[in-house]
C-alpha cells in the first residue's frame, strides 16, 4: 500500500498545498512551523478518521477559512483510489470515496493504512492503561472493520450502562429492571473485542521481540500480554462464550460497588497490556531508554 499524492486546502496552517510521494522513503524537510507536522496529520486523519493532536475539528481549519479540504490518492493491493474529505465548522463532514458519497470517516477506515510514531509514543509503556489500549484500537481497528463497529457499539452501551448507574440510587426500580439487558449487551461486544485484542498481540508479540532484539542485541526477552478485567489467561479468551460470560458474571455481581464509583468497573475498557523485559514490568523496572525502545518496537510490529 502507498501514499500516491495528497492536496490539501486551509488545513491547518497550510493554505493549499499538493504533494506527490516518491516510492520508498519520502522525507520532510523544512523550518519549524511551516507544517511538516500538519502534513502527517492530514495523511493520518484521513486513514483513521481522527486527529491524533486534537478531538475539535475546528481547529484544524485554517484561521479565517470557510472549509478545509484532504485528497489522498493511494494506491492498495489492487487500484489506485482516492480518499476527499472537507470540514466546515458547525457541519457534518463530506466524505468521498473514488467519487462516492460516504455516510462516515469510520466507514472507510482500513480503506488506507498508516502507522503513526510521533513524540508522544515513546510514553507508551510508562503512561496508563488507555494508551496502551488506544494502540491496539488504532491497529485493529484499521486490519478489521468488524473490530472498529463492535467497539462504536460497545462505547455506545457502556455511556448507557453509565447513566443507568448514576441514575440508580434515585430510580432503583428502573436499574433492576434493565441493568441485566445492558450488561448482556455489554459483555457480547466485550467477549468481541478482547478476542481480536488477544490474537493481534500474539502476533505483534512475536514482532516485538524481533525488533527489540536487533536494538539491544537479543541481551533481553520482550513479552506483550492482554491482561483482561476478567482475569482468564489470554488463551481463555479464544472461547467466546466462556469470555462473554465471565464479563457478564462481574457486570452482574457487584452492582453496589459501580452504584458508589458511579460507572462502569469491569469491560474491555479497563483491560491492559502487560509488557515485561526479562519477566519483569517494563513500567515498574525498565530504564528510560528500555521503555523508549519497547514503544517504538511496537510501533514497528504494527
Amino acid at each position: 500500500m502507498e501514499c500516491n499524492k495528497i492536496k490539501i486546502r486551509d488545513f491547518r496552517n497550510i493554505e493549499e498545498a499538493e504533494i506527490e510521494f516518491d516510492t520508498g522513503v519520502n522525507i520532510l524537510v523544512g523550518n519549524n512551523a511551516q507544517g511538516k507536522t500538519n502534513l502527517l496529520e492530514a495523511i493520518s486523519f484521513t486513514a483513521l478518521g481522527k486527529s491524533f493532536r486534537t478531538s475539535h475539528e475546528e481547529e484544524m481549519i485554517r484561521f479565517g477559512a470557510e472549509s478545509a479540504e484532504i485528497s489522498l490518492d493511494f494506491t492498495d493491493s489492487v487500484r489506485r483510489q482516492n480518499i476527499t474529505v472537507r470540514m466546515m465548522p458547525g457541519k457534518r463532514r463530506h466524505i468521498e470515496q473514488n467519487k462516492v458519497k460516504v455516510g462516515r470517516l469510520s466507514d472507510i477506515v482500513g480503506s488506507f493504512r498508516t502507522v503513526l510514531f510521533c513524540p508522544e509514543h515513546l510514553s507508551l509503556i510508562k503512561d496508563g492503561p488507555a494508551e496502551r489500549r488506544n494502540y491496539l484500537d488504532i491497529a485493529i481497528s484499521q486490519l478489521y472493520p468488524v473490530y472498529l463497529k463492535s467497539l462504536q457499539r460497545y462505547h455506545q452501551i457502556l455511556k448507557q450502562r453509565n447513566q443507568l448507574i448514576r441514575h440508580a440510587e434515585e430510580d432503583r426500580k428502573t436499574f433492576l429492571n434493565t441493568v441485566e439487558f445492558w450488561s448482556e449487551q455489554l459483555a457480547h461486544e466485550a467477549a468481541v473485542i478482547a478476542r481480536y485484542r488477544v490474537q493481534y498481540l500474539k502476533k505483534a508479540d512475536e514482532q516485538i521481540k524481533s525488533c527489540f532484539a536487533e536494538m539491544t542485541g537479543s541481551k533481553e526477552n520482550p513479552t506483550a500480554v492482554y491482561v483482561g478485567s476478567s482475569h482468564g489467561a489470554p488463551e481463555s479468551y479464544e472461547n467466546m462464550e466462556s469470555t462473554e460470560k465471565s464479563y457478564f458474571e462481574l457486570l452482574m455481581k457487584n452492582h453496589e460497588r459501580e452504584i458508589g464509583a458511579g460507572s462502569t468497573l469491569w469491560g474491555i475498557h479497563k483491560d491492559d497490556i502487560d509488557i515485561q523485559i526479562n519477566e519483569r514490568s517494563a513500567r515498574a523496572f525498565a530504564s528510560q531508554g528500555q521503555q523508549r525502545s519497547l514503544a517504538l518496537a511496537m510501533k514497528l510490529a504494527e
